[in-house]
């Protein structure tokens, strides 16, 4: 699914206009990125959790010569879906 196709499904289950809709999942997905930014750590009641990890630096091989490289420490989000997402899943 696209965001595109987000932004309909979103306008059809809301009743709102695309333009509308896709306001709405802009402005959602900026509060998402302020939220782990600011705090780390999000969590949708049910839904699940966003958190921000951090993955320690570490030594890769190049597939192609098999010559080592570093790889440099990062910060990762990781999503952790919550009892309601996994039963609709299942």
């Amino acid at each position: 699914m696209t965001k595109a196709d987000l932004v309909d499904k979103i306008a059809e289950k809301a009743k709102l206009t695309k333009t509308g809709a896709e306001k709405a999942l802009n402005a959602f997905l900026e509060a998402v990125e302020d939220t782990l930014v600011k705090e780390g750590k999000l969590t949708l009641t049910g839904f699940g959790t966003f958190a921000v990890d951090e993955r320690k630096a570490r030594v890769g091989r190049n597939p192609r010569t098999g010559a080592e490289i570093k790889i440099p420490a990062t910060k990762v989000v990781k999503f952790r879906p919550g009892k309601i997402l996994k039963d609709a899943v299942k």
